[in-house]
């Protein structure tokens, strides 16, 4: 529980010039008289609080929201408006089919003059104070006026208001569950608006662990639980360079305890690749998303389909629909989240002991696991992700890319739908590939098509990590470890 105790819950109850060309559109909303009769439209709610950030604060809330539900709150990018997310970034429609409500906070001209969230000015982005303080005080009010379950409040954000979103993670790490960042910036990485535009379009060459205590360092003496991260970028995003996505994936992997090597990588449509970090249960808690070729905006996918949500608009870009996978990796497509259903008063079955996985092929992995007594079917989830409900104690996964690690658990499900305990992890690698290792410079590796430059600076092809400045004199070790995909490997191969 995030909350441990009421005298906590109480507490907490209680208590600017832009950045060039990070995000355009207009807003119009209908004003009804009372928050909780607007469910279907976007609404907008006064009284929420002192509103030191000079905030304004619009919900949606799906017919038949029923109390206990999930909270989202979604921060647009700079010179939109809550109308503008609320419209194109497919939340609304997930609200509807997944049941919880959506704020959509708004800044304007008066904070910032694109109308951007101030994710670099310590001012709006420390606990308790500006922007932070208007954003947690719409939680609290959304939490009083539709019953949400203050263990299932998630944040997340575009560009600038994907910035926001990572600070109000690393600010009140208590309040939210989960968040994702969409083309957008570390938490803490800028404290002014000229180091702003240094996370933007470079890297600041930290550690893992320096990234890391920069988000320990906005509410010392925090133990956790932490957030449990998603993070969107397009590789050709020349607004927010792609390096701020694997600086992400360093910070909040640090945070975790959890190193920076993958669990599992998996293609997902639309060009993307999902790199999972899990923790020691076997759980994603850093997820990477990275869509090859798209430029900077949130990633949507206009269609009727299950996994499609979203309208193209600009900086809303037709290729994934990142909403859908953000509230699937959140849990929000099920009642209790997180991966797993508790259903109504039923009892949960026992995680399934010796799940195992292989022969593999090149597109397919094999699992069987022992059967659960009681179960009426299971729930195969790869990455999190659910990808079989089969009624035998066995499953193949296809349709997977050769080369490539995938990490699966298995919950069995009782006949009247409780989803019980996820067993432990496995991970499986699909065969076609046997990993190389080169050691060149930074110019030979990018000669070699190994690795490539943006900003000065050289990124290795596939996982993007940061190499150092793009030249002769600077040598590093590369992994191959699937076809396009490398790592740096200084320290062994």
């Amino acid at each position: 529980m995030r909350r441990p105790t009421l005298l906590g819950r109480l507490a907490r109850r209680i208590g600017r010039l832009a950045v060039s060309g990070l995000l355009l559109a207009a807003a119009g909303t209908t004003v009804l008289t009372h928050p909780a009769a607007a469910a279907g439209g976007l609404t907008p709610v006064t009284g929420f609080g002192s509103n030191p950030g000079n905030l304004s604060m619009y919900t949606y809330v799906p017919a038949g929201l029923p109390s206990g539900a999930p909270l989202v709150v979604a921060l647009h990018g700079c010179a939109q408006t809550a109308n503008d997310y609320y419209a194109n970034s497919g939340w609304t429609k997930l609200a509807d089919t997944y049941k919880f409500a959506v704020v959509f906070p708004q800044t304007g001209s008066a904070n910032n003059q694109l109308s951007c969230f101030t994710w670099f000015s310590p001012s709006d982005t420390s606990r308790g104070q500006g922007e932070a303080a208007s954003l947690a005080q719409m939680v609290t009010k959304a939490e009083s006026l539709y019953g949400s379950d203050a263990d299932r409040v998630y944040v997340t954000g575009l560009s600038a208001g994907g910035g926001m979103a990572a600070n109000m993670l690393a600010a009140y790490p208590d309040v939210f569950a989960g968040g994702s960042i969409a083309s957008g910036l570390p938490a803490q990485c800028a404290t002014s608006q000229t180091g702003a535009s240094s996370c933007q379009y470079g890297s600041l060459n930290l550690t893992p662990a320096q990234w890391g205590a920069k988000v320990r360092a906005q509410y010392p003496g925090y133990s956790g639980p932490w957030p449990r991260v998603a993070i969107w970028q397009g590789t050709s995003d020349y607004t927010v360079y792609p390096v701020n996505a694997t600086e992400l994936r360093d910070q909040w992997t640090n945070v975790h305890g959890i190193p920076q090597t993958a669990s599992s990588t998996t293609t997902l449509p639309g060009s993307t690749t999902l790199t999972s970090y899990d923790d020691a249960s076997g759980k994603p808690a850093v997820q990477l998303y990275q869509i090859n070729g798209m430029g900077h905006g949130l990633a949507v996918d206009p269609g009727s389909g299950a996994e499609q949500c979203g309208t193209a608009a600009a900086y809303f870009l037709d290729t994934i629909c990142s909403s859908y996978y953000t509230a699937k990796f959140w849990g929000l497509d099920q009642q209790g989240g997180g991966g797993t259903d508790p259903g109504e008063g039923g009892e949960k079955l026992p995680a399934p002991a010796g799940l195992a996985a292989g022969p593999t092929t090149g597109t397919t992995v094999p699992l069987t696991w022992s059967a659960v007594q009681g179960a009426a079917s299971y729930r195969v989830y790869r990455g999190g992700t659910q990808v079989g409900t089969p009624t035998a104690n066995s499953f193949t996964d296809t349709g997977l890319t050769s080369a490539t690690s995938y990490t699966y658990t298995v919950a069995a499900v009782a006949a009247d739908g409780t989803v019980g305990t996820s067993s432990a992890a496995v991970t499986a690698t699909t065969t076609g590939y046997t990993p190389t290792c080169t050691t060149a410079s930074n110019y030979a590796h990018v000669t070699a098509g190994r690795a490539h430059t943006s900003g000065g600076y050289t990124y290795a092809n596939g996982s993007n990590q940061n190499m150092g400045l793009y030249n002769l004199f600077v040598t590093h070790t590369l992994k191959q470890t699937a076809p396009g995909t490398y790592v740096v490997a200084d320290s062994g191969c």
